[in-house]
């Protein structure tokens, strides 16, 4: 591959990066607009479910029931529940928080990995880097609840919602090479929406046709849905395909800071001091846990 195509997908890798530190912002707008968490995910994966159509082969089941099943599980965790938890997150504490302890969705997926499997033992800076990331975490969250007057409510359930992702993580495993990446995700939106059907009964809120009339409501449903979710899917799997995963992954680490920046010029949001060290905590635990520690000491030559 040139260098010029190279550049070109750290650019895609880039891009796609910006765009997902602002579905936060954009989602927290939504639900000040009136808009509920399952409504705002209704439309975001319909709207995603409808487009990849047009994309991905056009086989409708699984090749066996288990991987049925698998699907279904994927679309659960990793859509209804995920998005469920964090847009109800975001109606509670900041987005800038959401976006942090998402981040750490990493580490609970390989301490998943090693509860589930056990096929290797846990490594030393996997366990430092939780630690590192936990104690950003706390300061996040207590810097809200004593600081700015916030119920740490919304923190716990965006730890619940990097929880479920990291579940999601897991089964996406289990379906690897079996089926292409554009058919699981099709099947992800489409379950997501099927598993959603019963918080849709419980909440009264959802569905308020009127608000669509609202121009801003409607260009950020059409963002999340066809630009976050659809486009931004579709660019991340090119450029993990021509950059490899571990290259492109990195980049998802400035998710959270893309996040800080959108939400104190968008939406006003204080970020004290307190906040921004729990970020530096959180982004070197997630590091740490993933990378280790690298330290490099050159001996002197005694002459």
């Amino acid at each position: 591959m040139s260098e010029l195509k190279k550049y070109w997908f750290h650019i895609i890798a880039i891009f796609t990066v910006a765009v997902w530190g602002t579905t936060f912002v954009s989602t927290k707008i939504l639900i000040n607009d009136g808009l509920s968490p399952v409504e705002i995910f209704l439309y975001r994966f319909t709207l995603a479910y409808i487009g990849i159509w047009f994309f991905c082969p056009r086989t409708l089941f699984s090749k066996n029931i288990k991987d049925e099943l698998l699907c279904m599980a994927a679309g659960l965790s990793g859509g209804a529940m995920y998005f469920i938890l964090e847009n109800t997150a975001l109606g509670i504490t900041l987005a800038s928080n959401v976006s942090l302890i998402v981040c750490t969705s990493p580490i609970f997926t390989a301490l998943l990995s090693f509860l589930i499997y056990r096929k290797e033992p846990l490594k030393i800076h996997l366990i430092y880097g939780s630690l590192i990331a936990l104690v950003g975490m706390a300061l996040v969250v207590f810097n809200g609840s004593f600081i700015l007057q916030i119920n740490p409510l919304g923190d716990i359930l965006t730890m619940l919602a990097a929880l479920s992702w990291a579940f999601y993580g897991i089964i996406l495993k289990q379906l690897d090479g079996k089926y292409p990446t554009l058919f699981i995700t099709r099947k992800v939106f489409f379950y997501g929406i099927i598993t959603m059907l019963p918080f849709i009964a419980m909440d009264s809120a959802t569905f308020n046709p009127r608000l669509l009339s609202n121009g801003v409501v409607l260009a950020n449903i059409i963002f999340l849905g066809l630009i976050a979710s659809l486009l931004c899917f579709i660019l991340w799997n090119s450029a993990v395909k021509e950059l490899g995963v571990v290259q492109t992954t990195n980049y998802i680490y400035f998710v959270p800071l893309v996040t800080l920046l959108t939400s104190a010029v968008v939406i006003d949001e204080y970020i004290t001091p307190i906040a921004l060290l729990g970020s530096v905590f959180i982004l070197l635990g997630v590091y740490v846990s993933e990378k280790g520690f690298k330290f490099k000491i050159q001996k002197r030559s005694v002459k």
